[in-house]
């Protein structure tokens, strides 16, 4: 019952909005050699996609406070302001990366963002509320066959190849986590679900894959107020939600190694960003900030209740005065200031957070 509770509050570990682009000519010209980045997972990486997909405020954030620090309006991202896709496209000398529902005619020579706040790997996971990842896939399938039709088959397959496929998926399945199953065995049927999207991208043309391994779940705002609420006053983390993480974690680099024996071609990269949140959970001042229990946006206990603006089931809300001060915006997603740090990492990371590629390397490595 407790996760029930929990999955209502912070279902959506999810994003992005676009730049311009030159005549088809010049596009034509150019994409061979086309730098682009492919978005896929949750509310860690969603732009808003699901602003235009029929489901509730439980899984939607185009309100004010939402993006206060960079957009306006909001734009539907799950934070005060940009999150880790729009960083990585920055440094890559890339405009925002475009929401799928907001492409247009030439808006995908660049990337395309596909994550929806709330989707799992598990096709089960909030199903009807959120663009599951076997969905995003889908629709990844109609852009490649856009490319295809715009460029020819010769020029479209140097695009997709050249391009990087980033993910965040996992987390909520495991916020929805079934418990008539065992662990390790849902463990693998999320594991199971990721890997058939890769290869099906791969099938379309995909070649660079980038996967973020799960943060510690059950220490999200989110949690500790959970675990509050039923009894542990000392707002600890949720140790089973934590263990489930480690669990999935676990089974990355393993998958990944046994794609790239399997697929010729294939090259991946993995980032820990368990240890990076870990870190700034469990010393926030070493990083520049002064709390990691609290979000800026919410309440109840740790503002861990899920009601960032009053849109939701709970109205009630505070808003910190500093939202720099603070490693979570709302009960279970983390500020600008945290996604920025995460994406440099990402970007020029060293083999301790992010291997065997980081980012600046993995852009520029020949598929």
């Amino acid at each position: 019952m407790g996760l029930i509770i929990l999955i209502i509050w912070f279902s959506l570990i999810i994003g992005i909005p676009f730049g311009c682009f030159g005549s088809y000519e010049r596009t034509l010209l150019s994409v061979q050699k086309q730098k682009a980045l492919f978005v896929f997972g949750d509310s860690l990486f969603d732009p808003g996609n699901n602003n235009y997909i029929n489901t509730t405020t439980q899984f939607q954030a185009n309100w004010s406070p939402y993006g206060e620090s960079f957009f306006n309006p909001p734009t539907g991202r799950f934070c005060d302001g940009r999150i880790i896709p729009d960083f990585i496209a920055e440094y890559a000398e890339l405009p925002l990366v475009p929401s799928y529902f907001e492409i247009g005619k030439d808006h995908f020579v660049h990337g395309v963002n596909f994550a929806s706040g709330g989707a799992g790997c598990l096709v089960e996971t909030f199903r009807g509320f959120v663009i599951d990842l076997k969905t995003q896939l889908k629709y990844f399938k109609k852009v490649t066959k856009d490319l295809k039709n715009k460029f020819g088959r010769k020029k479209s397959k140097q695009l997709l190849s050249n391009a990087v496929y980033i993910f965040s998926a996992g987390n909520n399945d495991y916020f929805n986590f079934d418990a008539t199953y065992p662990k390790h065995e849902y463990a693998n049927m999320v594991i199971g679900n990721l890997t058939s999207v890769i290869k099906g991208i791969y099938k379309e043309g995909g070649r660079k894959f980038v996967i973020l391994s799960l943060g510690p779940l059950g220490c999200t705002p989110g949690s500790r107020a959970l675990n509050f609420q039923q009894g542990n006053k000392s707002g600890n983390c949720i140790q089973q939600l934590t263990t489930l993480a480690k669990i999935h974690n676990s089974a990355l680099p393993k998958m990944l190694k046994q794609l790239e024996q399997k697929l010729p071609g294939f090259k991946y990269s993995l980032f820990d960003f368990f240890k990076v949140a870990s870190e700034r959970i469990n010393n926030p001042s070493k990083y520049g900030f002064k709390t990691s229990k609290t979000a800026c946006c919410g309440t109840g206990p740790f503002r861990g209740i899920y009601s960032c603006g009053g849109k939701r089931q709970v109205k009630e809300y505070k808003l910190c005065k500093n939202v720099k001060d603070y490693l979570f915006f709302d009960s279970g997603h983390l500020t600008e200031m945290v996604y920025k740090q995460v994406a440099e990492l990402l970007w020029n990371g060293t083999v301790d957070v992010i291997q065997p590629y980081n980012l600046k390397s993995f852009f520029h490595l020949p598929a």
